[in-house]
Parts: C-alpha cells; sequence; structure tokens
C-alpha cells in the first residue's frame, strides 16, 4: 500500500507545479506578449489564482508537527530563510538589469527597490516576511495556544486586506514605506499563507469538508458569481468591490485544491503529465529565478490579442503554450548549474 504521507506530498508538488506555470504564463502574457490587462480575459483570472494558490502550499507546508519551538531552532530556521530567500533573488534581480534592462543599472536598481514588486523579485522577500511573522508569533506562545494564534492571524490577515483597499478610510498602502518594504503584497497574501497552515493542521476537517457532496459545486456556484459581478456586473459600491475578489479568490484555490486532493493517487503515477509537473513543483524557485531572464519578446502576438479579442480559453492557450517551453528552459537552466555545489548554494540556496 503507498503510503498516504508520500501520497499527499506527490499532489502538492503536482499543484505547486501547476500554480508555477501559471505564473509563468502571466508573465509571458504581460512581458511576452505584452497584453492589456484591462482588455484581456485571461489576466484577470490569472491573478486571481496564481499567487494565492502559492502562498497557501508554502503555508501548508511550513507547519511542521514536531518542531522544537526554541529560540535557538527558531533563529536557525529564519536565518536558513533569509539565506533562500534573499540572497538568491536579489543576485537574479541584478542580472536581469543588467541583461534585460538599457541605461543605468544603479537608476533601474533604486526604481525596483522603490516599488513593491521589486523588479518581479518580490516574492521570496514577502514569503520571508511571512516566514518570520509565522515563527515569532509563534515562538512567543506556548505550544497549547499556537492552533487558536494561528487562526487569528488568519482573521487578521483578511480583515488587514479588506481595508487595506477602502481609500477612504486607510491610505497607508500607497505610502513608500509600505512599497520599499513590499509589505503592502504582505498584507495581500498572508491570508492564503495562514490558510494553507490551518489546513495543515485540521486535515481531518479539511478531508471531510471537501469529500461532501455539496462542497465542489457550491464553490463553483460562488466561483462563477463573484467573478461575474468582478469582471461585469459591479453591483457593489467601489469601496467594497474587494469583497467578491476575496471571495473568488478563495472559491477558485478551493476549486483546485479539491481537484487535486480528488485525484492525488493519479499524481502519485509515473505517467509524464505527473511526473513533469511534480518535478516543476520541486523546482519553483529556481524556475521563478530564471524565467524573467529567458522570457522571449513576441509583441506581435500580444498586438494581435489586444485587437483581436479572441475570448478566455485561445488566450489562455497562448499564455500557457509559451509558458511550457520558458518552463522547460529553465528547468534545463536549473539542472545544468546545479553541478556545481557552489551555484547551487548561491543562486538557489540549496546544499547538496
Amino acid at each position: 500500500m503507498a503510503d498516504p504521507h508520500r501520497m499527499r506530498m506527490h499532489w502538492l508538488d503536482a499543484m505547486r507545479g501547476l500554480t508555477m506555470l501559471l505564473v509563468v504564463a502571466y508573465h509571458v502574457a504581460v512581458f511576452t506578449f505584452g497584453q492589456n490587462e484591462k482588455t484581456s480575459s485571461s489576466l484577470p483570472f490569472l491573478v486571481l489564482l496564481r499567487m494565492p494558490l502559492f502562498f497557501f502550499v508554502s503555508g501548508f507546508l511550513a507547519y511542521r508537527p514536531r518542531f522544537d519551538w526554541t529560540s535557538s531552532s527558531v533563529g536557525r530556521t529564519l536565518w536558513r530563510k533569509t539565506q533562500v530567500q534573499v540572497v538568491p533573488a536579489l543576485l537574479f534581480l541584478c542580472l536581469c538589469l543588467v541583461f534585460r534592462q538599457k541605461g543605468d543599472f544603479l537608476v533601474h536598481l533604486e526604481q525596483a527597490f522603490s516599488q513593491a514588486t521589486k523588479g518581479g523579485y518580490w516574492f521570496t522577500w514577502v514569503l520571508l516576511q511571512l516566514f518570520v511573522i509565522y515563527y515569532v508569533v509563534l515562538a512567543l506562545l506556548p505550544v497549547r495556544l499556537h492552533h487558536r494564534a494561528t487562526c487569528l492571524l488568519w482573521l487578521f490577515s483578511v480583515a488587514a486586506y479588506e481595508t487595506s483597499y477602502m481609500p477612504r478610510l486607510l491610505t497607508y498602502p500607497s505610502s513608500p514605506f509600505f512599497q520599499w518594504t513590499s509589505l503592502v503584497l504582505t498584507i495581500r497574501y498572508m491570508q492564503f499563507f495562514m490558510l494553507g497552515n490551518l489546513v495543515a493542521r485540521h486535515r481531518a476537517v479539511f478531508r471531510w469538508m471537501i469529500t461532501r457532496r455539496w462542497f465542489f459545486p457550491l464553490v463553483v456556484g460562488v466561483a462563477v458569481l463573484c467573478c461575474a459581478d468582478l469582471f461585469r456586473w459591479h453591483t457593489l459600491h467601489r469601496m467594497w468591490t474587494n469583497l467578491p475578489r476575496t471571495v473568488a479568490m478563495y472559491a477558485l484555490l478551493a476549486i483546485v485544491v479539491t481537484a487535486f486532493f480528488h485525484y492525488r493517487q493519479a499524481w502519485a503515477g509515473h505517467n509524464w503529465p505527473s511526473r513533469a509537473l511534480r518535478y516543476v513543483g520541486t523546482r519553483t524557485l529556481d524556475i521563478y529565478l530564471l524565467h524573467f531572464l529567458l522570457l522571449p519578446a513576441l509583441p506581435m502576438v500580444g498586438k494581435w490579442v489586444n485587437s483581436h479579442h479572441p475570448g478566455f480559453l485561445t488566450e489562455v492557450l497562448l499564455d500557457v503554450g509559451m509558458a511550457v517551453p520558458v518552463v522547460a528552459a529553465c528547468c534545463l537552466v536549473s539542472h545544468l548549474l546545479r553541478v556545481s555545489p557552489v551555484f547551487t548554494f548561491h543562486l538557489f540556496g540549496r546544499r547538496t
């Protein structure tokens, strides 16, 4: 009989691989094709799904039931996370500015740091901030209170995200401090990190919920209604339009997680789609760091899409179809670079 823990990791790796493919597909649409986000039908959908799913998986894997919550263990873990999340991203950001940007390098570097997205390399920096919040808060509390603290952190992050889109009440997201530190993005995605951690802590409840006959039809219906309101209907006042966006992100996340969990035995198989997605899922950091350097420039495709509006399915097929060879190239370059232990550690933060 297959080990259920390994089976669980297989479906998680495959889901993370799909998420990485969607991340690259979004960047293909924006940077390779130059699609117009205001008229595109695929870009808003990718925005709703890709990063919430990525942070959900990160939060799920952050839960370690046998972790030693001493100051030395927490310090070592955070130092290791800093080495992995900061140094490689900074190196590749510099490489990307050197080879893909024209003009003064220092000017482009300052501009990248002044923006919350950090020239595209914001994900690892935000993930490090989430790890720091998670480990520091839980280290200050007794272990018996960790489940409650995780619930409170999730509720707090949901409230912080919703209020950050109410400019009449709060203006801090646009302040230079929140842009330089990328805290505006940390606030945006912390809820999904904490949700993944909660699911990992309460797996029995999670399994019971997603295996109910009513659950999947319900989340599909909610996703359709919220996406329709977000993209077409606009029934809510501008101050509250982020509510259907939030519900849509949760519903789409639930659809993907439920589908992957339901077919978890298939993702543990040896067929090439499963093996390919699982491999991509174990190389997400490498692909994330490399793919900005390997994106081609095909603006003629974007001009055709922006002028003809071929529809959601065609746009997704174009974006994902171009993302596949980019991801394959990243895996190849990663495989070659990992021949050297020096590159493996300093470029990807991994020890051989």
